[in-house]
């Protein structure tokens, strides 16, 4: 699923202090995977004291040093890798996507010292199951969500909904499949259920609407074998406005809530553009 170049292990372990008293490191790429012509994921070498919750995001710096270009990225990458990974959507015309287009093995991107965000599992209130629902390059801060060790314990059941138009945007399908074997969870009593959602694909996906329709008419609840309701469910959104919107309207009907002066919530949710 895509094509992946890497270069060799000596870069794994580096990172160049270049911004040394500044907000920002510089980091080498380690590894560009291109999904699809416009959709890839990469990683960098980590800043040693570099820490970030998972759902949280970095801002990433590209271009010549008279003219740096700053995006905000979710980071990707488990909390406990040495190396920071990334997905991004290239965009016809934009800045950064100009300058992200050209990255390669070896090439150079800067990387604030400071992680941001809420949208993280600890925003939410103790709960059973936690739905992780994402469109497009919203599956970045979740596959990093899944890989933490305490999402895994403090929930009975995860369900990763991941919505795409077409099968070959469904970055890391066969790693989040594999995570119940992974050493670090394949002895909690946590269960994982990965459902694929493809609207533009016939025949890729079992379900091919889009996640507000099958959460409204009960389709989603049944292939996930998971009721959905604010007793014990706690759900995590991360997509494109109109999803966000949506679901925020639709789950808020049901009497879900997001966090508010420090009384945690049974929801939460991230724009994608």
């Amino acid at each position: 699923m895509g094509a992946i170049v890497e270069q060799g292990l000596e870069l794994f372990q580096q990172s160049a202090d270049a911004g040394r008293g500044e907000k920002w490191t510089s980091e080498r790429v380690l590894s560009v995977r291109y999904w699809t012509p416009t959709l890839l994921s990469f990683r960098t070498t980590r800043y040693r004291a570099f820490r970030f919750t998972p759902g949280h995001y970095a801002r990433l710096g590209l271009g010549a040093d008279d003219n740096i270009v700053w995006r905000p990225y979710s980071l990707a990458s488990a909390a406990y890798e040495n190396f920071l990974e990334f997905i991004a959507v290239l965009v016809p015309g934009g800045a950064f996507s100009e300058e992200l287009q050209k990255l390669r093995v070896g090439d150079t991107l800067r990387v604030d010292k400071a992680s941001y965000g809420f949208l993280t599992s600890n925003q939410l209130a103790p709960g059973k199951d936690l739905w992780l629902l994402a469109s497009g390059s919203g599956i970045g801060p979740f596959f990093s969500i899944s890989r933490d060790p305490v999402v895994w314990k403090d929930y009975q059941r995860l369900i990763i909904v991941h919505s795409v138009r077409h099968s070959a945007e469904l970055a890391w399908r066969n790693e989040i499949i594999a995570l119940p074997n992974h050493a670090l969870f394949a002895e909690t009593k946590a269960t994982l259920r990965y459902i694929p959602v493809v609207t533009r694909e016939p025949g890729a996906s079992a379900l091919t609407d889009r996640i507000p329709l099958l959460l409204a008419d009960g389709r989603l609840q049944q292939v996930a074998a998971t009721p959905l309701d604010v007793a014990s469910s706690r759900v995590m959104v991360c997509g494109n406005p109109e999803l966000v919107r949506e679901l925020r309207q639709w789950l808020g009907s049901l009497g879900f809530a997001t966090s508010r002066r420090g009384v945690p919530g049974q929801m939460a949710f991230e724009k994608y553009w």
